[in-house]
C-alpha cells in the first residue's frame, strides 16, 4: 500500500482512467461489431455513413492514449478495406 498521499491521489487516479480507457475500448469494439453486421447484411450505404463515425472515434480515442496511433490507422484500414471488397462483390 501507498504511504504517501499523493500515491493514493495517484492510485484514484489511476482507478478512473482505467474505468474510462474501458468504457471507451469497449465502445470502440460494439461499434466494429456493428458495422461488421452492416457490412454482412449488404447495406453498403449505412455501412459507408457509419464507417466516418467510426473512424473519429477512433482517431479521438488514438489522441488520447487510449489505443495506440499505428493501432488505430490499422483498424481504420482494414475496416475500409473490408468495405470497399463488399461493395465490389
Amino acid at each position: 500500500m501507498p504511504i504517501k498521499k499523493s500515491a493514493y491521489k495517484e492510485l484514484r487516479k489511476a482507478k478512473k482512467r482505467h474505468v474510462r480507457n474501458l468504457t471507451v475500448k469497449t465502445e470502440l469494439k460494439t461499434l466494429t461489431k456493428k458495422f461488421s453486421s452492416l457490412i454482412s447484411a449488404k447495406k453498403a450505404d449505412e455501412a459507408r455513413l457509419f464507417l466516418k463515425t467510426l473512424t473519429s472515434k477512433m482517431y479521438k480515442a488514438a489522441s488520447k492514449g487510449i489505443i495506440h496511433k499505428n493501432t488505430a490507422s490499422r483498424k481504420i484500414s482494414r475496416l475500409t478495406k473490408k468495405l470497399l471488397s463488399s461493395a465490389k462483390a
